[in-house]
């Protein structure tokens, strides 16, 4: 039996219980993006520790886990270039929509608010679309 999708529940529970202890914590929503967005265009000054503990942890614990644990197997493509052109576009697409999954998918939505539970439909079936065209279409994944 495949155990892959454990990994996936777990990280997804933790990103869960990490946005609900920021929540209860701050009173504020576990947004990525704007967490970021705050420490780049200072909007964010005030906060800036907490700012930068926060992305501090998105970025070191994945990497402890991978020294720890080894890194998983994945299946994404190999090619720089379209990861590079990806995160910008998850980049770009933050901005426009005033949040990220964080903030709109898990946060929004386990709220039941109707602007991220709108974000959310809209970035999911965008990243359907997208991922349909370039990997039956163009080839390219």
């Amino acid at each position: 039996m495949e155990t892959d999708w454990i990994l996936g529940l777990a990280g997804g529970m933790l990103v869960g219980l990490g946005g609900a202890v920021y929540l209860l914590g701050n009173g504020r929503i576990m947004g990525a993006s704007g967490i970021l967005g705050g420490l780049l265009d200072g909007s964010g000054q005030s906060t800036a520790g907490e700012r930068l503990a926060f992305i501090t942890g998105v970025i070191a614990m994945p990497l402890l886990m991978g020294l720890l644990a080894g890194t998983p197997q994945t299946h994404v493509t190999s090619s720089a270039t379209v990861l590079i052109i990806a995160g910008l576009l998850v980049g770009l697409g933050t901005r426009m929509a005033n949040g990220c999954t964080s903030g709109h998918g898990v946060c929004g939505v386990s709220r039941l608010s109707l602007r991220g539970i709108t974000a959310a439909a809209a970035f999911m079936l965008a990243g359907i679309l997208t991922l349909a065209v370039l990997r039956q279409v163009m080839g390219v994944i």
